[in-house]
C-alpha cells in the first residue's frame, strides 16, 4: 500500500476479516485458474475494480519489472520509467 499511495495509485483497502462480504466477494472473484488447489485465496488479492489483477507475488513481480501500471490495468504516467520503457520497445 505504500508503493501505491507513493506513487499516486489510488487504491482502496478491503478488510477481510472484520467484513464477511468483503471475503466473499474476493472468494467469489478471484478466477478458478489462480485459487489453490485446495482452500481459499489467501490475501492480498488485487483487482482494479472488477477486473482481477494478482495475488501479491505477482505484484511484487510487476514492482521488480517496472511494470506495475500494466499489472493494475493502468496507463503508465509521462515520464516513469515503465512509461520509458515501454516508448523504448515501442522505438525498436
Amino acid at each position: 500500500m505504500g508503493f501505491l499511495a507513493a506513487n499516486k495509485i489510488d487504491f482502496e483497502e478491503r478488510d477481510i476479516a472484520a467484513d464477511e462480504e468483503n471475503r466473499k466477494w474476493m472468494r467469489e472473484n478471484v478466477p478458478e485458474d489462480f485459487r489453490p488447489a485446495a482452500g481459499n485465496p489467501l490475501p492480498p488479492q488485487i483487482f482494479n475494480e472488477q477486473r482481477y489483477c494478482g495475488n501479491y507475488e505477482a505484484f511484487f513481480s510487476a514492482r521488480e519489472d517496472n511494470a506495475v501500471y500494466a499489472f493494475l490495468g493502468l496507463t503508465a504516467p509521462p515520464g516513469s520509467k515503465e512509461a520509458e520503457a515501454l516508448l523504448k520497445k515501442m522505438q525498436m
